[in-house]
């Protein structure tokens, strides 16, 4: 086996970034959860959510968003093997979709259970 030289850690770096930049450029709902990223960031800061909360957020944002990128990954890696629609193919496909999905869902049900009380409360002052 041949001693390959690994990429210095900033390339490494520079690829993943590229990764993200290419979903976001690219995937229309990639660039939907970046709109809901930015929405809940805004509504948080303006309700002071606790930092539990927001810690809750973050880790929702980075489970949607890199399910995203492997479902983009996945769709990607089916295609550039076979243009035919196999049943395997569409698994794959579903599936990877289907964690995304899964993922977004409960993370509005989440974002519901963390901002409906501060929304109750503004309206409240009304």
């Amino acid at each position: 086996m041949k001693n390959e030289k690994k990429n210095p850690l900033t390339e490494s770096f520079g690829y993943a970034f590229e990764g993200i930049c290419t979903g976001i450029r690219k995937e229309r709902n990639m660039k939907i959860h970046c709109l809901a990223i930015i929405c809940v960031t805004l509504a948080g800061t303006l309700f002071h959510i606790t930092a539990a909360e927001w810690c809750i957020c973050l880790l929702l944002f980075a489970l949607v968003v890199s399910l995203e990128l492997v479902n983009t990954a996945v769709e990607a890696t089916v295609d550039l093997v076979t243009e035919e629609k196999k049943p395997l193919a569409k698994i794959a496909k579903d599936t990877a979709a289907g964690a995304v999905l899964f993922s977004a869902v409960i993370a509005v049900l989440t974002g519901c259970i963390i901002f409906v009380p501060y929304l109750l409360e503004l309206l409240g002052k009304l």
